[in-house]
């Protein structure tokens, strides 16, 4: 696609060859007029059937040819705001804009952000309003074509933003710049097939890239998570030929002014996920390559924050192994003891991620960090109950819980509440160990959930975000149909952002 460069735009337009302007006009009781307006402002002509049709109900688009090549396009767009218009809006819209003209040799790309004050109720904050429409422009211009052979070059292209207030837009540009950052890696990440990720791959990118930004990375190999006594990460790991690994990560940005607040994020790591000797079934076991997504969301987060310089500390504990079936592989039956010194019952050998969260949620307990949240594509039973486009929200803290949901309403990585209540306990328990790590047929989601609760100290808040559906590439939206989403970073860096407010 584009190698994309934004800027502000001065009050005083100037096309260059090769231009296209992209403009915004609101569907009310003056539209007819607005449209009349704009033609004369622009200089254009329409034919009367671009006019009827743009006004009628069912138009939403005109596409114009200058011939003066001031610019040498013009995309008018009709907004309505009513009952389904969203914070998602814009950034849906020119994620399909931008996919549509991939192919074509524009040079500069002008776009004209409508006034704030009829989007107000939509967007927490003109800035993030402005933010949208950029992530809109990243989002739908992502590929993953690194091995293919015939490949397009990729082509600059300038992406020019007006509105009205200059401060606020040239910031919101760095921050989405930064914050893409982060999802371009996410997404890199969750892509790239599993011959390539295995285990120590994904723990040398995620160590080289962050280190870049001054990040601490700790890699715990196969003898140090031994000595750790990380039964579950080692169980898990022990059928594969690629050894396992335990990813720690520090981020220290927290500044003065504030008071300091730690905050553990959490990762599942699984490299792919065949089901071991529970082995799934082949139909779509290929995008099992993006069992790490958990994983890839964490690194992905605090790399934007990095990058952002946001004002907190972040923990990034990622346990990462592949789940493959062999004679070494771990059973059903086992019994499999954790860092915790808690005992697992193994009912199910494609229940795996949940086993390995139970070290890594072990290790950030001891952190001692105000929050912990961790990520995991864990259950196809949230997708049942959810969709593929909403996350599971896991949590006894309703603050907490209040705070993820806002923030997914306005990001669009949105969460739903299911419960955690401790009457779904009695399916997890086993007579021959602390904790079995499937909870039978009804409430999978729920029950894996608390299978995790287990391993968090008590006196911690913590959520557990089920990522299973949006993870994964899904028809919802013009940005998440072909490739694996990176869901989950703009929640979280939005979450981070706000900590401190």
């Amino acid at each position: 696609m584009f190698i994309l460069k934004l800027k502000s735009g001065d009050k005083k337009i100037s096309y260059k060859p090769l231009s296209i302007s992209v403009k915004f006009l609101i569907d009310e009781k003056k539209l007819k007029q607005s449209l009349e307006n704009f033609i004369k402002v622009t200089n254009v002509q329409l034919s009367e059937l671009q006019k009827k049709s743009f006004l009628s109900k069912e138009g939403n688009e005109i596409r114009i040819s200058k011939h003066d090549g001031k610019p040498d396009e013009l995309f008018i767009s009709k907004i309505i705001i009513d009952d389904k218009f969203s914070s998602d809006h814009f950034r849906n819209h020119l994620a399909g804009f931008i996919q549509n003209i991939g192919n074509e040799e524009v040079k500069y790309l002008h776009i004209s952000i409508p006034k704030y004050e009829h989007f107000k109720k939509y967007f927490e904050s003109e800035e993030y309003f402005y933010r949208t429409f950029m992530e809109g422009i990243y989002l739908g211009n992502y590929s993953f074509d690194k091995y293919k052979k015939d490949k397009k070059a990729e082509k600059l292209l300038e992406v020019y933003f007006y509105a009205d207030d200059g401060k606020k837009l040239s910031s919101a540009i760095n921050k989405t710049v930064n914050l893409m950052e982060g999802v371009g890696f996410t997404k890199d990440l969750q892509n790239e097939p599993s011959n390539v990720l295995v285990p120590s791959i994904l723990a040398e990118r995620i160590s080289s890239t962050l280190k870049e930004e001054g990040v601490k990375v700790k890699v715990f190999d196969e003898k140090e998570i031994k000595k750790r006594k990380m039964g579950g990460v080692l169980a898990v790991g022990s059928g594969s030929n690629n050894p396992p690994r335990f990813i720690v990560i520090e981020y220290n940005g927290a500044a003065k002014k504030y008071k300091k607040k730690l905050v553990a994020l959490v990762g599942k790591g699984v490299t792919f996920d065949s089901g071991g000797i529970s082995i799934k079934p082949s139909a779509h076991m290929g995008e099992m390559k993006a069992d790490m997504s958990g994983a890839a969301v964490v690194a992905g987060t605090i790399l934007a924050a990095a990058k952002a310089k946001l004002p907190v500390d972040i923990l990034g504990v990622i346990p990462s192994v592949e789940n493959m079936p062999s004679g070494k592989s771990f059973k059903p039956g086992d019994i499999v003891i954790t860092a915790s010194g808690k005992s697992i019952e193994i009912e199910d050998t494609d229940a795996e991620g949940r086993v390995i969260l139970s070290d890594a949620l072990d290790f950030a307990s001891k952190a001692k960090p105000d929050v912990i949240i961790d990520l995991a594509t864990l259950t196809g039973a949230c997708v049942v109950a959810l969709g593929e486009f909403v996350g599971g929200l896991f949590t006894k803290d309703d603050k907490l819980a209040d705070e993820l949901y806002k923030t997914g309403q306005q990001t669009f990585d949105r969460l739903w509440r299911l419960p955690l209540w401790d009457d779904y306990n009695f399916l997890i328990k086993t007579d021959v160990a602390d904790v079995k790590n499937l909870g039978g047929r009804w409430g999978g989601a729920i029950t894996a959930a608390k299978f995790l609760e287990n391993f968090v100290d008590k006196k911690i808040s913590w959520a557990h975000l089920d990522i299973a559906g949006p993870a994964m590439a899904n028809d919802f939206n013009n940005y998440t149909k072909k490739f694996m989403t990176g869901y989950g970073v703009r929640l979280l860096f939005e979450y981070l952002e706000n900590l401190n407010r």
